[in-house]
């Protein structure tokens, strides 16, 4: 498996730490960052801090990050990073640091096959939220994304639940034409356009190709998420 620099700096108005790791691709598990000095996890340097700002950076390709307590598993702050040297602060709701707590990282390269994209997706519900990935997706073909750690649909990750709000990162240079919640019967429910992210000039972001919240969408049994790229 390949593996790629990440960081992530963060911290408030009175101070930030630098968090960094070398990280494996397309997992979670053991993609823990420690601080640059001390080499300790985030919960252990600065239990019960506030953090209100995060600036996380990949080396290349996308990167998805959380702050997620180490016991329970719980996820308390989660989103996109930028590529390196194309970041700036990202302003959170202000959350304190469990001792328990760890920074997680899940990069993926750049697909090195012609016209195919690798993508990612943070999908928010009222039960909660998930990590959705494309791997190898083909140029102008409706894909479905499944959950990254256990290979669920939307529908049975979220079935009788409600889509509140979804954010989509797409490797650099690839452009996001769409996302789609289609039904069991293939109907489309919803479409939302995407966009570049990044160095270009009609980039609006260099973290996101989609950010949709305020959503209300019933998710049923066999739904799916389905994604529509073109690459560089």
């Amino acid at each position: 498996m390949t593996t790629q620099a990440t960081s992530i700096t963060t911290g408030n108005a009175q101070f930030s730490k630098i968090f960094t790791d070398t990280s494996t691709d397309g997992v979670w598990s053991g993609n823990v960052l420690t601080d640059t000095i001390s080499t300790q996890s985030i919960g252990i340097l600065i239990p019960n801090a506030t953090l209100t700002f995060v600036q996380p950076e990949y080396e290349s390709g996308l990167m998805a990050w959380r702050l997620q307590n180490a016991q329970t598993l719980a996820v308390s702050r989660f989103g996109f990073a930028a590529r390196v040297g194309q970041n700036s602060k990202v302003m959170i709701p202000a959350v304190r640091v469990n001792p328990n707590d760890i920074l997680v990282s899940y990069p993926l390269p750049v697909d090195g096959t012609a016209a195919k994209t690798n993508t990612l997706a943070w999908v928010s519900t009222s039960k909660g939220i998930e990590l959705f990935e494309g791997l190898a997706v083909a140029d102008n073909t409706a894909t479905e994304m499944k959950t990254a750690v256990n290979n669920q649909t939307l529908g049975d990750a979220f079935f009788n639940s409600t889509l509140g709000a979804i954010s989509v990162q797409i490797e650099d240079g690839a452009t996001l034409d769409r996302v789609e919640i289609v039904d069991n019967m293939g109907g489309v429910q919803m479409t939302l356009q995407g966009q570049v992210r990044g160095a270009s000039p009609s980039s609006r972001s260099n973290y996101v190709n989609l950010e949709c919240g305020d959503l209300a969408v019933p998710i049923g049994k066999g739904f799916r998420l389905n994604i529509v790229t073109i690459s560089e």
